[in-house]
């Protein structure tokens, strides 16, 4: 008698196997038809070896595609469903209220997502904000590695020319608040001078640039004194935290009295040093005479201007510049970083490369030139001296931020009186003088057609709000080559605003002749006789005084 375990027997029941998910019917359709223990199923070697050939038959021979396909979608569903499981992990656990991540970081990450609202409004109103943002995410992230890759890899660099910076060469005076500025002279003397001009220099130039290669001579004929300066930061200048334009008006100011202009002086501004013209025309208009501006600068996001003249401004500039002007005003914090790799780098590149600009042909040919690519690298070293990035960061938020007053602002309008009774009773007894705001000197503009850098429409932004000003539309001209090296252009501008040269001033003489106590030169020689005494007095005789008094200022000095 066998044990009971011997006896229990397990039953197995056969069951078609069933391949349909996968696009196979049965075994009888993977042996092609024929049943894998029949006759017709063995040949050959398959036949001897005891095993089967199964044939496939051509319907079934195409069907990898269509396997390959149905994996491919079961594995992008199982992608999806495992990244829904991590999402719900990490809600349950990391994102939780009390959890660590969110103390620590939950407050910056909903001030920046505050802050980064508004970019909402460039999407679609359909769209869903996260799927949208985590898709904008990752092309940028992948962007960015495909350019650091690139960049990396990019053997074919051309050589790098190293920037020069000269020993310091400027006359510096000292401000009320202690800084120092430095300055530079041209043409006649200020005693002599028939006409002042003071300049201040545009984004990346120093003093160094005034107005780009005027001849002494054209100064010497027109009688014209022209003063530049470093912005406070730039070149030689001290820099001035915190500064604003009614601030640099004030710098404007100081250096007038330092270099005794002693009447009205003309403002020069040329591209975006132009902001500190209008802020001379608001804030010291009674020192100024008048302005000439070559491609004048206002604020792009200036409320004023209507939507064609935005649109025709912005048409202009490149995708860069765009960003730049788009990070300067929302993210300057991001401005030090480009900066530092640009032109506080050390190196030498082109203007139109660092600030990104889109030039005209004429523009193009002149900054190839030699004499401006010579220029160009002293300007740029002496701006660039001190090798501080805020200056330049603070120029950049001045061009874009609110200025604290409007070109509009700049009209002659009668001021306001104010009200009250004592303002009426002392109208019944004396009639109130009227006063006149804004500048009522001439504003002289000139605006190159051609010009890609400061577009048109800001010179017919500024005729518009501003009738007073006489602009000059100059057909084919560019953003430079109006301004710099053009002796035909620079003698234009002088007459156009002053007229026919008339030349320095003549210097002023007293006519009155200052009298000179002579004493009588004794003769110690004894033995002279008469004849050498007559000789003597005969010379005597013959010599005649010449006296001319000349005046210069508080000092009179004598020529015999």
């Amino acid at each position: 008698m066998q044990p009971p375990h011997l006896h229990t027997s397990i039953t197995y029941e056969a069951k078609p196997l069933k391949l349909r998910r996968l696009g196979i019917g049965s075994m009888d359709e993977v042996n092609g038809g024929i049943p894998p223990y029949s006759a017709a199923g063995f040949s050959g070697a398959g036949a001897g070896f005891g095993g089967y050939a199964p044939r496939l038959s051509k319907k079934n021979n195409g069907d990898w595609r269509f396997h390959a396909t149905e994996f491919a979608k079961g594995v992008a569903e199982l992608s999806v469903e495992f990244g829904k499981g991590c999402r719900d992990v990490v809600k349950q656990s990391v994102l939780r209220d009390d959890s660590f991540v969110v103390r620590s970081f939950g407050g910056p990450c909903r001030s920046a997502c505050a802050k980064l609202k508004f970019l909402n409004e460039y999407l679609p109103e359909d769209r869903d904000l996260t799927h949208s943002w985590t898709v904008i995410s990752v092309v940028f992230a992948v962007v960015v590695a495909v350019l650091f890759v690139t960049s990396e890899s990019d053997t074919t660099a051309p050589l790098i020319q190293k920037l020069h910076i000269n020993p310091p060469s400027a006359t510096r005076i000292l401000l009320p608040d202690g800084r120092h500025l430095a300055y530079q002279e041209q043409g006649v003397p200020s005693e002599r001078a028939r006409i002042t001009l003071v300049a201040s220099h545009s984004f990346l130039s120093s003093r160094l640039a005034g107005i780009p290669g005027i001849k002494a001579s054209l100064l010497q004929e027109f009688g014209v004194r022209l003063v530049t300066y470093d912005l406070p930061g730039f070149g030689e200048s001290d820099p001035h935290p915190g500064r604003n334009l009614e601030s640099s008006a004030m710098d404007m100011l100081y250096l007038s009295y330092a270099v005794h202009i002693t009447e009205k002086f003309w403002v020069v501004g040329y591209s975006t040093g132009s902001i500190h013209t209008w802020a001379a025309l608001k804030y010291i208009p009674d020192r100024v005479a008048g302005a000439f501006i070559v491609a004048p600068w206002i604020n792009p996001y200036e409320p004023g201007l209507n939507k064609a003249e935005k649109y025709r401004i912005w048409a202009k500039w490149t995708s860069k510049r765009k960003l730049m002007y788009f990070l300067t005003r929302k993210f300057p914090s991001f401005l030090p970083y480009f900066y530092r790799r640009s032109f506080l780098s050390g190196n030498l590149d082109q203007i139109d490369t660092w600030l990104s600009m889109s030039l005209g042909k004429r523009d193009k040919l002149m900054i190839e030139e030699v004499k401006y690519q010579d220029f160009w690298k002293r300007d740029l070293g002496e701006s660039v001296r001190q090798g501080n990035v805020k200056p330049f960061v603070e120029e950049a938020i001045l061009q874009v931020s609110n200025w604290g007053f409007t070109i509009g602002d700049l009209n002659v309008l009668k001021k306001r009186q104010g009200k009250g009774v004592i303002l009426w009773l002392k109208s019944i007894y004396k009639r109130p003088r009227e006063e006149l705001t804004g500048f009522l000197g001439p504003i002289h503009i000139w605006q190159g057609m051609e010009d890609r850098v400061v577009p048109p429409s800001m010179s017919d932004y500024v005729q518009r709000v501003l009738p007073g000003a006489m602009v000059h539309k100059l057909l084919y001209e560019g953003h430079f080559t109006y301004f710099y090296f053009c002796d035909e252009c620079h003698r234009q501008m002088l007459t156009t605003v002053f007229g026919n040269p008339q030349g320095p001033l003549p210097i002023k003489l007293d006519p009155a002749p200052i009298k000179l106590d002579s004493a009588p030169i004794e003769n110690n020689n004894n033995n002279n006789n008469e004849e050498e005494e007559t000789e003597e007095t005969k010379e005597q005789e013959q010599q005649e005084e010449v006296q001319v008094s000349y005046s210069d200022n508080n000092s009179d000095i004598t020529f015999l």
